[in-house]
């Protein structure tokens, strides 16, 4: 889930920088409203994703649900690209079925445009998985960018030239980039007309005019473009897709700027290239230092990329990115060193320590920075997963077993099962590393709905939890593991049984299963994740067979210690638990005040589901109250969150039957027709502006 918007969907910030190009944004918009899919094709470099971005911003107002963005470019593969569209238009992808069928599904009604950024190196699959989403979905139309058109039926292609080269718009971006209002005659006009106006190539000359001069750049470009063709650091690999025989200029233009660079530059710019997504400075010392880059020199080299333009300035958080253009070009480098597999291993050592080190710290005050820095280096971690598959299926467990449950609180099931899935299959690992996977891969299914398979997983849980904690020899100190007592893999693995249980109407089940395990383990739910899961369960359980005393009294003193420890996944749960049970005693005031208190909760935690359950716990409350407008309005807003969780509306027993009973009573008490009107307004507007009225609370407007 995404910030509140102004506009319905996902489009990134325009560059400032973007120049001219009147001519080509009107052919787009033109074909935008008269073609469903659009293909803006060209050289690498040569402004495709800033035409297409300023398009989509230009056209976003006509599309009712939005105009969406999706980066291709962080594919190696097409496994993921349907999970990663998904992501991009905030199908939290819980669904357990096919994945393009999810996708389907979710378009199907809409009236969007999609945007696929960078398209050229899964051409094939992006073409099927368009002409799939057109068939579905009549109100899609589809903005593509590729050096290559898709293929598809219906396709508009429109091919982007690089700017005139000795007209005013190349100067202009000239003029700009380097910061300098140059004549139209001399040095910086020159370097237009011998960079034949292609953008990328203009940045870079940019980068140098600030550090060398005009006219030192422009002898520069003159030595090295009147240069024969094995001068200009032909590259070998990939010829025909990266560099087209009609634009060599862009080729050269950043072999010169590799040229230009310093050595420990130019070895920082190959091993950079392993990063598929934004990096900071402690993740590109970890795995690109070595050698003559170390702690004191690395951080010079990466200054002197970013002056020259091989490596965007940092962002607000610090993290630095590369055009895919000039990556490729880094990791053709990064092949003929010989480096290759030593920096992708090293990149992956990287994050899969990440990822333990997010999944230590989610106990306690840390947990919230960890689940965010989860989140902003996705792409890396599913990138060295990957390559944890081909070369160390063990390490590829123990990584996404680490990260799969932030995946799944965060909306991204199927990349979290299909990630456990692969690994558990690949990996002959045994103990805590596969117990903890099987436990994670459980609350997956839970959460997709998938009961059957989740009770086998749930077995194989307990069964692997006891052989790690009493077959094998004792778990360090302070798992609480031992020989006579359960650890914290037992733990979980009846939390995951519990929560099985709960979520098929068995709470009696739950409270034997956790209460069993809890009654025979060491310490108090402070003292590990796995304990405060249990006693979570128990509250759940303790509710839905009715004690509810007991239950509200056990979840205030929960809800305590989550505070003091600055926990906030475990306390959004116990706030909806307190709001059911304010529901179910007949207080709907504090259901609501609870149901308002998870809600600020999961959005934080950008948890879809959680959003669209504690929608649906508010709406009950208020409905409960005879507020019938709000209660419908917010449950309109629960709808539109559920459909973007690719589910129907579900939840726990007790709720849905409540849910029910006082909406009847409020349809009936406002009528039906204006309780409708209400619900489909809600539902068709801002999801994000429903959830801010939702959360304003009685006596706002």
């Amino acid at each position: 889930m995404r910030d509140t918007a102004s506009v319905r969907g996902h489009l990134p910030d325009e560059n400032p920088g973007f120049v001219g190009r009147r001519t080509e944004l009107e052919r787009v918009s033109a074909a935008l409203a008269e073609h469903r899919l659009v293909t803006v094709t060209g050289v690498g470099g040569v402004g495709k994703t800033r035409l297409a971005l300023r398009a989509a911003h230009r056209a976003a107002e006509r599309y009712p649900d939005g105009a969406w963005w999706t980066d291709l470019g962080q594919l190696d593969g097409e496994r993921l690209l349907v999970a990663l569209v998904a992501d991009s238009v905030d199908l939290a992808d819980h669904t357990p079925g096919t994945s393009a069928a999810g996708l389907c599904r979710r378009l199907a009604d809409d009236r969007l445009l999609l945007v696929l950024d960078s398209c050229e190196h899964l051409a094939e699959p992006c073409a099927r998985l368009v002409a799939e989403l057109l068939a579905a979905a009549p109100g899609l139309t589809v903005l593509a960018t590729s050096r290559r058109p898709l293929g598809v039926a219906g396709e508009k292609t429109i091919a982007l030239d690089p700017l005139p080269p000795s007209g005013p718009d190349a100067l202009a971006l000239l003029r700009r980039a380097a910061g300098e209002d140059f004549p139209a005659a001399g040095p910086a006009g020159e370097i237009c007309v011998r960079l034949e106006g292609i953008p990328l190539a203009l940045e870079l000359a940019a980068a140098q005019i600030r550090l060398q001069g005009a006219e030192a750049v422009r002898d520069q470009l003159g030595s090295r473009l009147d240069a024969p063709p094995g001068a200009r650091f032909d590259l070998l690999a990939h010829t025909e897709r990266v560099w087209p025989s009609r634009h060599q200029t862009l080729r050269a233009a950043i072999g010169w700027s590799h040229e230009l660079s310093t050595p420990l530059e130019r070895l920082l710019w190959a091993r950079l290239s392993v990063f598929r997504g934004p990096f900071d400075l402690a993740s590109a010392t970890a795995v690109c230092g070595g050698g003559p880059l170390d702690r004191a020199t690395l951080p010079e080299a990466l200054d002197g990329l970013v002056r020259s333009s091989v490596v965007r300035p940092p962002d607000a958080a610090g993290r630095h990115r590369m055009l895919d253009t000039i990556r490729e070009y880094g990791a053709t480098w990064l092949d003929r060193t010989g480096e290759a597999g030593t920096v992708a291993d090293r990149h992956a050592a990287h994050f899969r320590g990440l990822a333990r080190r997010a999944e230590t710290e989610w106990h306690g005050a840390r947990q919230l920075r960890w689940y965010r820095t989860v989140d902003a280096h996705h792409t890396d971690l599913r990138t060295a997963l990957e390559r944890l598959l081909r070369t160390d299926p063990d390490a590829a467990l123990d990584l996404v077993g680490s990260v799969a449950f932030a995946w799944s609180c965060r909306g991204r099931l199927r990349e979290a099962r299909d990630g456990l899935e692969q690994a558990l299959v690949l990996s002959e690992a045994r103990g805590r590393v596969r117990a903890r996977a099987l436990w994670a891969l459980g609350v997956t299914l839970v959460l997709q709905g998938e009961f059957g398979p989740a009770q086998d997983v749930s077995e194989r849980c307990a069964r692997e939890a006891r052989h790690a904690e009493y077959a094998e020899p004792a778990e360090p100190a302070g798992t609480g593991a031992g020989r006579d007592r359960p650890g914290d893999l037992t733990l979980d693995a009846a939390a995951l049984a519990g929560l099985l249980a709960l979520t098929t109407g068995r709470p009696t089940a739950a409270d034997v299963v956790v209460g069993h395990v809890l009654d025979a383990a060491r310490g108090g739910p402070a003292d590990s994740a796995a304990r405060l899961r249990c006693h979570l369960v128990r509250v759940f359980a303790l509710t839905g067979l009715g004690r509810l005393a007991e239950a509200r009294e056990r979840a205030l003193r929960l809800r305590a210690l989550c505070e003091e420890l600055d926990e906030h996944w475990t306390r959004t749960a116990l706030e909806y638990q307190l709001a059911l049970t304010g529901l179910l005693e007949g207080d709907p005031a504090t259901a609501s005040a609870h149901a308002r208190a998870m809600l600020e909760g999961t959005r934080r935690l950008g948890a879809s589901l959680g959003v669209a359950l504690g929608l649906d716990v508010l709406a009950t409350a208020l409905a409960a109250a005879g507020e019938g407008e709000r209660a419908a309005d917010v449950s309109g807003t629960g709808e539109a969150y559920w459909r973007s969780t690719g589910q129907p509306r579900r939840g726990l027993p007790g709720l849905r039957a409540l849910h029910e009973k006082y909406t009847d009573t409020v349809r009936a008490s406002i009528g039906e027709p204006a309780y409708e009107e209400i619900f489909l307004r809600a539902l068709t507007g801002l999801p994000q502006d429903g959830l801010d009225r939702a959360l304003r609370g009685p006596g706002h407007a």
